[in-house]
């Protein structure tokens, strides 16, 4: 699993048909401090992630392994958005919650 920041959208009118339902999102790397890298994946979502949000991906053939990419031509899928990031002890990351939605 890596960790990266969704910072934009991929949108292909023509691909294959098992591609067909899936969002595509652009994904930066982040280091353990959770500074941007240069380095960026286009990822399968299969959570409802949006841009700015933190998210863990998997890639490589582990990428197939959720209900939505199974036996479909990904090799990175974003399957969970991060609430918190705790490193030696100190929080170096906490999800704040869209105005409207109890803590």
């Amino acid at each position: 699993m890596k960790m990266g920041m969704v910072v934009g959208t991929v949108v292909a009118t023509q691909k294959d048909e098992k591609l067909k339902g899936l969002r595509l999102m652009l994904v930066r790397d982040l280091t353990l401090n959770l500074d941007e890298k240069d380095s960026f994946v286009v990822a399968a979502d299969s959570v409802g992630a949006g841009v700015g949000e933190v998210v863990l991906y998997a890639s490589g053939s582990s990428a197939r392994m959720t209900t939505l990419t199974s036996e479909k031509p990904c090799d990175a899928t974003i399957m969970a958005i991060v609430d918190t990031v705790t490193v030696g002890g100190d929080v170096v990351y906490e999800k704040v919650p869209a105005s409207g939605q109890a803590d």
